[in-house]
């Protein structure tokens, strides 16, 4: 069965522990880190022995650490790659990119907006945390994924459209501090549970209204693949995080082929003004004061990444 770590914080410090129900039992060792808590914690996590804390009343840290190297997909939903303008059937290759892991916030807290954005996003995705080290190119199957992937968890690639797209700044725009809510804890799957990572369901609501709702089913390319294609170009090391993408329902709508084409004989500076002048006219965005609630889970219950909820500032 699954184990979910938590990391919080105590007057002495940061802590580890696992979740039970409601409860969290402290692990008893010092991980300053992720990549110590994979290297050294694992009889500390399977043999939780502290005393029983609520865990309404502990103040949560994101479960990944900095530094780490936040690695992400483009348009890996079926659904999104349609509402982006593309056809998911003839795609051949996927997108990369990165975050800057200052962007790295708790699951529950806040998201505070730069005063110079108007088009902030969201974007629930399934996120891979890694257990070993990737220097060469590797060929995975699901059955050898467990070899390298220790936890799965949710985060959110929030993003300032306004920034990503006119400045074609996907590093920037998805990159200011807070923009990557991961948590509420790190799910360790069990070799058997593994297959659970293609049937998860995803879901996200801002201020009660379901927003994105999809299934792991759906991505394009799947994560044996990803991780692949991933080790032919970068290294990776414990600790990293692989975001595997967002399905559609986002607040950013892309004009359809036949626009896109008309819109860039503009001259590019009168093109983007148009495009976020089109967008600012969206109510989707986020705005001060709206709450963002995101959970992932198997539809049979044997897999909880818990949930999120990030309030808008």
């Amino acid at each position: 069965m699954a184990v979910n770590l938590i990391r919080f914080e105590t007057e002495a410090g940061q802590r580890w522990g696992v979740v039970q129900g409601t409860d969290v039992v402290p692990l008893s060792g010092d991980y300053p880190t992720t990549a110590e808590l994979i290297e050294r914690g694992e009889n500390d996590w399977c043999n939780p022995r502290g005393e029983v804390i609520a865990l309404e009343t502990l103040k949560l840290l994101s479960p990944v650490t900095a530094p780490c190297r936040i690695f992400c997909q483009g348009a890996n939903y079926r659904q999104h790659m349609i509402e982006s303008g593309l056809d998911p059937d003839t795609k051949a290759f996927n997108m990369f990119f990165t975050k800057s892991d200052a962007a790295i916030g708790p699951a529950i807290g806040v998201v505070r907006r730069p005063p110079h954005v108007t088009l902030l996003d969201y974007e629930i995705e399934l996120a891979l945390v890694f257990r070993r080290s990737l220097s060469s190119p590797i060929t995975f199957t699901p059955k050898t994924l467990k070899d390298y992937v220790f936890a799965a968890t949710i985060a959110n690639d929030i993003s300032a459209r306004d920034v990503q797209l006119p400045q074609m700044q996907f590093f920037k725009g998805k990159s200011y501090r807070n923009f990557c809510p991961i948590g509420p804890w790190l799910t360790i799957l069990e070799p058997g549970e593994f297959a659970l990572l293609d049937n998860l369901d995803l879901r996200l609501s801002v201020n009660g209204i379901l927003r994105q709702d999809d299934t792991t089913a759906n991505l394009v390319f799947k994560p044996s693949e990803t991780i692949s294609e991933l080790s032919t170009f970068a290294n990776v090391a414990p600790g990293d995080v692989l975001l595997t993408g967002t399905p559609s329902g986002c607040a950013l709508r892309v004009p359809s082929p036949t626009v896109r084409r008309l819109l860039q004989l503009l001259p590019e500076r009168k093109f983007w003004n148009l495009f976020v002048a089109a967008q600012n006219r969206r109510t989707e965005y986020l705005q001060p004061g709206d709450r963002v609630t995101a959970t992932i889970q198997s539809q049979d219950g044997t897999l909880d990444l818990g949930k999120q909820v990030t309030t808008v500032c």
